[in-house]
């Protein structure tokens, strides 16, 4: 059977791309007030909240596209550990009410991200001769 890496990490980004893009449009509509106030609470300033527009709506996109997908993955990656780390710290050790770990779908999210950094998009994208590529 002959391999289609290019295909599959078409379909991988995707996959990783598509669903995070659902919680940026989010952020879009409902703004980021709830994650500036975590970040008052750990002593950071407010405006960092801002950072999420990057993680979820600009770094997902770029991602589906192919375009930049190394930085884009970089992104994604920082903006999933950053969510583990002020939101879903009590989580690390918990189990959800299925059995299965409470952060398995961050875990995947960033765990993809560093994937992503690692490969890059693929022949399937817009660009792939750039070094972030």
């Amino acid at each position: 059977m002959k391999k289609s890496i290019d295909s599959g990490m078409f379909i991988s980004r995707i996959a990783v791309g598509f669903p995070m893009l659902f919680y940026g449009i989010s952020k879009v509509q409902t703004g980021v007030g709830f994650i500036e106030s975590l970040l008052v609470e750990k002593g950071l300033p407010a405006f960092l909240a801002y950072g999420v527009y990057a993680g979820e709506v600009v770094a997902p996109i770029l991602i589906i596209v192919g375009f930049r997908t190394r930085l884009a993955g970089l992104v994604f990656a920082i903006n999933c550990l950053t969510a583990i780390v002020l939101a879903q710290s009590t989580s690390i050790f918990k189990l959800n009410d299925s059995g299965g770990w409470a952060l398995e779908l961050l875990a995947i999210y960033l765990l993809m991200g560093i994937s992503l950094l690692c490969t890059g998009a693929g022949k399937i994208a817009i660009s792939s001769q750039h070094p972030w590529d």
